[in-house]
């Protein structure tokens, strides 16, 4: 028996499909404000943190509409390598861009300042993200679609940021401590590269439709959810 025979019926497809739709319309929309808020304020406050986080929403909307672009075709299973190819260089970009930036701010090249914008643009994706992240992974993996699992593991990567972001702000700005904001931009561009292995890996252990799981799944995702 194959895992497309144990996959969802032809209807409640087409349903997930339009659900994943809309979840990633919801995702661009946040990540283009998230996105300008970010770069403007960490350009004003001299924040790699804050920069490479909007950065980060801007691969993220790349994401998305890797997906949009998907699924905007019936069979979507066609681009799901291209689609995910798409998402897994857009992290590596950020990477690559973020390093450079925040080893040139550990270097001396600028100190970040306090910015009050990008606490509160961290605390809001610290409760946004998580909730768009969970229905499409779920949507998902109920579909079959790897690069759906992996947009959504990008929109999770967000909230992790979000937290790490708010950290290095807060130390700067209780503390002075402006060396905590380059080490957070560090941190974004390690997760970003793993992120981005295991796009272009197509690993996505969750993809499996349910009741279908392959048995060695060690990740954790592929429990019922």
């Amino acid at each position: 028996m194959t895992a497309q025979s144990l996959g969802p019926a032809p209807a409640r497809r087409a349903v997930l499909r339009r659900r994943i739709r809309l979840l990633v319309a919801a995702t661009i929309t946040y990540n283009v404000i998230e996105a300008v808020v970010a770069i403007t304020a960490g350009t004003i406050a001299s924040s790699t943190a804050l920069i490479g986080f909007g950065l980060d929403s801007i691969v993220e909307v790349a994401s998305a509409a890797a997906v949009a672009w998907q699924f905007s075709a019936t069979d979507h299973e066609r681009r799901e390598r291209a689609a995910l190819r798409v998402i897994a260089i857009s992290f590596f970009a950020l990477a690559a861009y973020v390093t450079v930036d925040a080893v040139r701010a550990l270097l001396g090249a600028g100190e970040a300042e306090h910015s009050t914008p990008g606490l509160i643009l961290a605390a809001l994706s610290l409760v946004v993200m998580p909730f768009l992240s969970y229905a499409q992974r779920r949507a998902g993996r109920e579909l079959g679609s790897a690069s759906a699992v992996a947009d959504s593991k990008q929109t999770l990567l967000c909230t992790y940021l979000s937290g790490v972001l708010l950290a290095g702000l807060a130390l700067n700005s209780a503390f002075g401590w402006s060396w905590a904001d380059p080490i957070a931009a560090l941190v974004i561009a390690a997760v970003a590269v793993k992120e981005g292995r295991d796009a272009w890996r197509g690993d996505a252990c969750c993809a499996v439709p349910a009741g279908a799981a392959p048995d060695g799944c060690a990740d954790g995702c592929c429990s019922p959810s």
